[in-house]
């Protein structure tokens, strides 16, 4: 009788139905789980964007800006020190509208009588539905970030504030 050297076919194919089982309970998780960290990352982009815009109207006079004005040029701040134009709030990357699977913008609205914004609105909204996030996020000058709601928009009264 010869010795068996090495696996049979059949121990190799249960090994690898073994492998693929496992995969299909994992991969499912694993999605959620980045679509969940992208999630995190969109509303600590909200905040970061909230106190670019407190600091911005504080500092300047001429009320909210938009992510343009607030960024940080990817040469850095000018020499003279950062201005109106040229805020050095937020980085290059946040400051183009896209991080982590999400595209944000910031609107400024409602000038007064001096041309100073006096309001603002922010949305982040996921790059692609259902893949790099489920919900949209806002924020507006009450600086609360709220989830999207699908009928309303970022009304205060209908939109749940995320976190605290």
């Amino acid at each position: 009788m010869r010795k068996q050297k090495g696996f049979s076919l059949i121990e190799l194919l249960i090994v690898v139905a073994i492998i693929l089982i496992i995969a299909a309970i994992a991969i499912p998780n694993l999605l959620r789980s980045k679509m969940a960290a992208n999630e995190a990352s969109a509303v600590g982009s909200e905040r970061t964007i909230n106190t670019s815009e407190l600091t911005y109207y504080n500092t300047y006079t001429v009320g909210f800006g938009t992510l343009a004005v607030l960024a940080t040029p990817k040469a850095g701040c000018p020499a003279g020190g950062a201005t109106a134009a040229a805020a050095c709030m937020l980085d290059p990357v946040l400051s183009l509208g896209s991080k982590s699977g999400y595209t944000f913008i910031a609107t400024p609205a409602n000038a007064d009588a001096n041309g100073v914004m006096q309001t603002y609105t922010t949305d982040g909204a996921p790059t692609l539905y259902n893949s790099t996030g489920s919900r949209d996020f806002c924020s507006n000058e009450s600086f609360v970030i709220r989830q999207v709601n699908a009928a309303n928009g970022c009304d205060p009264v209908a939109s749940p504030p995320i976190g605290n």
